[in-house]
């Protein structure tokens, strides 16, 4: 079974072209153009490698790693970077990356810093033969918190037993609420995971969606769901 490689790469030129280098190589790639699509896509299909541009509007690469180790997520990374000085290859590393190549970089380095990479992780029996890998938990499928039951594969949400009708930007506020449900999360954290950039301190775009979703979580006679925490940003609990 060909191996899958998420690269997040926001020149469309490099992105292209290293994207088709990689399936003659024989790998199944999902190429992505920023660090928001690149955590999502790691969230809904797990890849066997990731290869993450350093530089990237919004969330960038070393921010993807960090959110992916934080998380638990041992997946190999291998990071693409202009930055030649050693406090940024450093920086990578102390991120949580594997590896780097730095730009401009020859496609063959590429592929041999991939084969190294996932030869590490891949399990070895007596002998250093290769053995079977243990087939990887199935994530859980269903999300919940304070009354809230979520299926991000499907996009769809309830409360209690009602069905929630969510556009897409509710659907990603609300699982972000939900998956960290109980933490208080401030506004530019919010702004990063969703938009992927902070709109800065006099935007309303925030307060706006959460308006959105509290109508359409209000229920009689029910807690309040989203709670401002004035001056620092949002946190989902069930009072």
């Amino acid at each position: 079974m060909s191996q899958t490689v998420l690269l997040a790469e926001d020149d469309r030129a490099i992105r292209n072209a290293l994207e088709r280098a990689l399936t003659l190589e024989g790998y199944q790639v999902m190429a992505v153009a920023d660090g928001v699509e690149a955590l999502a896509q790691a969230h809904r299909n797990r890849p066997d490698v990731l290869v993450l541009d350093v530089m990237m509007p919004g969330i960038d690469g070393l921010q993807v790693c960090r959110v992916l180790r934080a998380e638990g997520d041992r997946t190999p990374i291998l990071m693409l970077t202009a930055l030649v000085e050693t406090a940024d290859r450093i920086a990578g590393l102390d991120a949580g990356a594997d590896d780097y190549v730095v730009k401009p970089f020859d496609v063959e380095e590429v592929f041999a810093r991939l084969r190294a990479l996932l030869r590490r992780t891949s399990p070895v029996g007596v002998g250093g033969a290769a053995v079977a890998e243990a087939p990887r938990p199935v994530p859980e499928r269903f999300i919940e918190a304070a009354g809230i039951r979520m299926d991000p594969q499907a996009r769809r949400a309830w409360r209690g037993a009602r069905e929630l009708e969510l556009t897409r930007t509710e659907f990603e506020l609300l699982e972000l609420l939900v998956r960290n449900a109980g933490i208080v999360l401030d506004h530019s954290t919010i702004y990063d995971r969703i938009w992927g950039y902070d709109f800065g301190p006099g935007s309303k775009n925030l307060a706006v969606y959460v308006g959105y979703l509290r109508r359409k979580l209000d229920e009689p006679d029910a807690p309040q769901l989203i709670h401002t925490v004035r001056g620092v940003g949002y946190v989902l609990r069930e009072d």
